[in-house]
């Protein structure tokens, strides 16, 4: 992991086109806004951890399972 200081206003460059750029820091936040073409997904790490733990639990639902809720919403 590279670790580098940065004050606000100032930017990272990652590859020719993405800019990180400080815009604010308080005590315990910091402000980043990216700069990055159309095609680049950006994400925070913990909507992608959701996701991926969402589609792991679709994929152990079987049919009998579902099957079986529906048996006892009917009732």
């Amino acid at each position: 992991m590279l670790v580098i200081r940065r004050r606000v206003g100032e930017s990272i460059l990652i590859g020719g086109d993405i800019e990180l750029q400080i815009t604010d820091i308080s005590a315990n936040r910091v402000k980043i806004g990216i700069v990055a073409p159309r095609s680049v997904l950006i994400l925070r790490k913990e909507i992608q951890l959701a996701a991926e733990q969402n589609v792991a639990a679709s994929e152990s639902v079987t049919l009998e399972t579902v099957a079986e809720l529906l048996t006892q919403f009917r009732h």
